[in-house]
């Protein structure tokens, strides 16, 4: 029984095993995915890298591996063979290809250039019977036609060797010689020919130079000492007259260190440091067209039913560094040229940072532009705001004015009466038989004296009152003070009407200032007669005021102290801000408009309430030498 359940195990054990192998060939695996790799066989004319096919060559596996959508193996073979002059050079590389084919067939064929599009026409029956084949990089007069099966498709280019040296003309029009570089391989000697069929038109023109005769070692001597006005015309170096092979682009740089003229061609595979450049075949277009017909025909397309019209000169292109180097301007390009290897300009090179600079740039102008607006607002709101002080001053002097009314009639009335008396008297001698004249000599100095003291009064309160703007002008402090307290005086607003003692202290020293006599006296008056009205309340005995000057350092110091109660405690720093009044019918304004005034001249005005009792209001003016008067308008 033990045997039998072993037994049992081992059966199912087995056929478990094979569902699984069985589940896993439903799978595709590695080997069936190698089955779906398309095989392309890519035939070279001259070799893996001879300008310009070998840029073909590049740029059509590139775009093959791009457009394909299946893995792609890809084999290089090289007609060697197309360098040669032998007549039957190629027995052994057609037995090479047959035993290679037979053995890994190829899903497709591409012949890159003239030889190898000959090659697989002319060997296709016994080679590649079956296979399809893309011949391309191919002029159209190296198509054989006749030759062409069910199997091949064409993309045939257009050489116009007429638009080239038409080209050269247009950047060069001086040019009186152009020297064509061609080799001797049997595909370079048919476009020998053909060259010089299809240039004959410009041997009225040009001196046409061919070296092909030439080994190219000779060449290269006789272009470094060209004459002046030559061009050269890069056609083809793959095998020169000595049997040299060039490949990929040793001739081009060899000619290019040495030449003495600029170099043009006719395929931008050539493209790229050595030739200026102008209307060229397109490396990338044209791979661009092979790898998409070669995906169409591997997709099951018959490429005998592919038709490519041939493809022409694509837009000129030029390098940049070799039309400076040449002198030629970039006005004689044609319309619509694209320019390489530019030397990137400032702006391509630091255009984030130019950018940044120049937005810094405009954010520091906008700054720059709002500050000097708000500057200038300022100094208008500054003028307008002067302008209304100075007329509020001036108001302010009309408001003093008008309180000591009765004090300037009184002042004026004096003088007035005496020269009335005075006349009356001289009429009454002058009406007697014997006039004395001693007397009204005496008598006319008298009137002389009134008049001077009247006239004085007005003059001094016109002053005062008259509307004048902002003058800053050298004067004397000391000299504003005296003036001051003579026309207080002078009015009897103190010594009459009031009862006051007036007392001053005027420092010996000169105080220099700058700034507007009429603004500064009527601060002075403005705080002489607050001082006054402040000791209303007290006996006309104990009224004084007293004015000092003095000079500390370099301000100077004015103190007008009176003998009044002084100023609370809580209000003493509010006397300045307007409309505060302690008088019963005061504006409040008299005391802003001095601090503005003294502000304005660079200064400061405070109150103290003083030991012995009394306010103490004092001002501080800063110095200043002499110097020519000069105004302002404030």
């Amino acid at each position: 029984m033990a045997h039998r359940s072993v037994t049992c195990g081992c059966w199912k054990t087995w056929f478990v095993t094979i569902c699984i192998c069985a589940a896993l060939s439903a799978f595709p695996t590695s080997s069936g995915r190698t089955a779906e790799t398309k095989r392309i066989l890519l035939l070279h004319s001259f070799g893996l890298d001879f300008r310009p096919w070998g840029e073909y060559s590049k740029a059509i596996r590139s775009e093959l591996n791009r457009q394909s959508p299946w893995p792609l193996d890809i084999k290089d073979q090289l007609l060697t063979t197309a360098r040669s002059t032998d007549e039957n050079p190629e027995p052994p590389f057609i037995d090479y290809l047959n035993a290679l084919e037979v053995k890994h067939p190829s899903d497709l064929i591409i012949g890159i250039g003239g030889p190898a599009a000959n090659f697989i026409q002319r060997h296709r029956d016994h080679l590649f019977p079956a296979t399809p084949a893309v011949l391309t990089a191919l002029e159209q007069r190296r198509v054989r036609s006749e030759a062409l099966t069910k199997n091949d498709t064409v993309i045939p280019v257009v050489v116009n060797y007429r638009v080239v040296f038409d080209n050269i003309l247009r950047l060069l029009p001086n040019t009186k010689q152009v020297v064509v570089i061609n080799g001797a391989s049997p595909n370079e000697k048919f476009w020998r020919g053909e060259l010089g069929w299809e240039l004959k038109p410009y041997e009225d023109r040009l001196k046409l130079l061919y070296f092909d005769d030439t080994p190219f070692e000779t060449i290269l001597k006789k272009a470094s000492t060209l004459p002046p006005n030559s061009a050269i015309f890069w056609h083809l170096m793959n095998v020169d007259a000595a049997g040299v092979a060039y490949e990929g682009d040793s001739g081009l740089k060899k000619l290019f260190a040495v030449a003495n003229a600029p170099i043009f061609s006719y395929d931008d595979g050539f493209f790229g440091g050595e030739v200026v450049g102008g209307p060229m075949h397109s490396v990338l277009e044209s791979s661009e067209k092979t790898a998409a017909i070669a995906v169409r025909i591997l997709s099951g397309e018959t490429a005998g039913d592919i038709k490519t019209p041939p493809v022409l000169f694509a837009t000129p292109k030029y390098d940049w560094r070799l039309l400076q180097r040449w002198g030629i301007s970039e006005s004689r390009l044609p319309p619509g040229s694209a320019v390489y290897f530019r030397d990137p300009s400032a702006w391509d090179k630091y255009r984030s940072e130019i950018m940044a600079v120049c937005a810094l740039f405009l954010l520091q102008g906008a700054m720059i532009f709002g500050l000097l607006l708000e500057r200038r607002r300022r100094q208008f709101a500054e003028v307008q705001s002067r302008q209304r002080m100075s007329e509020l001053a001036r108001i302010n002097r009309l408001s003093t004015a008008g309180e000591l009314t009765a004090s300037i009639a009184h002042e004026i009335n004096q003088p007035l009466g005496a020269i009335q008396a005075n006349a009356e008297t001289m009429e009454l001698i002058l009406k007697s038989s014997s006039p004395d004249i001693d007397e009204m000599k005496e008598i006319v100095a008298d009137i002389r004296h009134d008049q001077s003291r009247a006239s004085e009064v007005i003059r001094r309160l016109r002053s005062l009152l008259r509307k004048t703007p902002f003058e800053v002008r050298d004067i004397d402090l000391n000299d504003i003070v005296r003036e001051t307290e003579e026309l207080v005086s002078a009015l009897s607003a103190i010594g009459v009407a009031r009862q006051v003692d007036l007392r001053n202290s005027i420092t010996p020293l000169p105080l220099p200032i700058r700034g507007d006599r009429i603004q500064l006296q009527q601060v002075i008056l403005n705080l002489i007669m607050n001082a006054v009205d402040a000791m209303s309340d007290i006996p006309s005995a104990e009224r004084k005021v007293t004015i000092r000057t003095a000079r500390d350092e370099d301000l100077a110091e004015i103190s007008i102290l009176d003998a009044g109660p002084g100023i609370p405690r809580d209000k003493i720093k509010e006397v300045f801000e307007p409309f505060f009044t302690t008088k019963a019918e005061g504006m409040g304004m008299g005391l802003s408009i001095a601090r503005t005034i003294i502000e304005a001249h660079d200064g400061r005005i405070w109150v103290e309430n003083h030991v012995g009792g009394g306010a103490d209001f004092r001002i501080q003016l800063p110095l200043s030498q002499p110097l020519s008067g000069s105004s302002a308008a404030l």
